[in-house]
């Protein structure tokens, strides 16, 4: 199942009616690349787990004593 990504007919008509035919067309095409973008974004994104504490962590862990 593909998803219709961008604009409607509708929507790129009213575009195109109010700020002319040229302007509304590239706007819908910028509108239809940037969800394109979006969308691969969003499946090739991943969860990043921290391994290693950060510095103020690693401060409270390691304290040594005077010798």
């Amino acid at each position: 199942m593909k998803n219709n990504i961008g604009l409607s007919y509708n929507s790129r008509k009213a575009l195109m009616v109010n700020i002319g035919d040229q302007a509304g067309m590239e706007i819908a095409n910028l509108i239809s690349q940037m969800a394109s973008e979006i969308e691969e974004l969003r499946r090739t994104k991943v969860s990043v787990t921290r391994i290693v504490p950060t510095t103020t962590d690693s401060a409270a862990h390691f304290v040594e004593d005077p010798v």
